[in-house]
């Protein structure tokens, strides 16, 4: 494993360009704190939609992989309950550009898997969390594990920021996509966690398989797109994705404007408790 030419400045993602196939390694949350420690700029938020926007353009890859560095690790926050512990709480001064740059990362992410012409797999290899499950629903096709949980957590980070949130990274446009609408509701509004065995049989994702036969479910995926005509099935994704782009269009950027504004509020308000309107 090692990053192909031309992405190392993409620090919290390992690219792997081999065959038409690109296979993107999302860095675990330790492993990015390890690096931050020593002066980097890691963020995944960026670093993956700069990435992907890179791909788009290489037109020796035909097909996208997406997992997690490690097999069996988070993709990027571990599954709920979370302990009390120190509240991620930025200096006032930091807070503007902490907040501008996920954000933008987090559009440039989600914008280009919808508008990239390659077809985009996702590897669920560990439990997906928060804006990996975004990332994870922003795919083409997905195939997991059985027992990798699954859930948007936004609305379930008391104990981690203080206050909870409205799913401003992606979430909320896309899980209406792929689970019908009182589900959709319970899943966001209540960060009802799921299993991946769970959401195949709901029909959310593709495949759901013990972890030792994910390999050859992704491999087979990736052979019969490789097999497909390239330039129709380029576009036949792009067809298929107007829909998603338009959800994004219409939800996304508000989404992450009530986020922050939620952020906005529980500092103005000096930590109060704001279960009341």
């Amino acid at each position: 494993m090692g990053t192909s030419v031309g992405y190392e400045l993409f620090e919290s993602v390992e690219v792997e360009i081999s065959r038409a196939v690109a296979t993107v390694r999302l860095l675990t949350t330790e492993r990015v704190a390890v690096l931050s420690a020593q002066g980097s700029q890691a963020d995944l938020h960026f670093d993956l939609g700069r990435a992907l926007a890179r791909l788009r353009e290489d037109d020796a890859v035909r097909v996208v992989v997406i997992t997690g560095i490690d097999d069996g690790a988070p993709w990027i926050l571990p599954a709920p309950p979370y302990a009390e512990g120190n509240r991620l709480d930025p200096e006032p001064v930091d807070f503007p550009d902490w907040m501008w740059k996920g954000f933008q990362g987090v559009r440039l992410t989600q914008q280009t898997l919808a508008e990239m012409e390659k077809p985009v797999i996702a590897r669920v290899n560990g439990d997906c969390i928060g804006f990996s499950q975004s990332i994870m629903f922003g795919c083409d096709l997905i195939a997991a594990r059985e027992d990798a949980i699954v859930a948007d957590v936004h609305m379930d980070l008391q104990k981690i920021f203080g206050f909870d949130t409205v799913p401003g990274d992606g979430g909320g446009a896309l899980v209406p996509l792929h689970m019908f609408p009182a589900k959709a509701m319970e899943y966001l509004l209540l960060a009802k966690p799921y299993t991946a065995a769970e959401l195949a049989k709901m029909g959310a994702i593709n495949y759901a398989v013990p972890p030792a036969e994910l390999d050859q479910v992704v491999d087979d995926m990736v052979r019969q797109l490789l097999s497909k005509s390239a330039y129709a099935l380029a576009l036949t994704k792009r067809v298929v994705k107007r829909r998603v782009a338009e959800q994004l269009n219409l939800t996304l950027d508000a989404a992450s404007a009530y986020e922050w504004v939620n952020f906005l509020h529980y500092r103005g308000s000096n930590g109060k408790s704001n279960r009341n309107l």
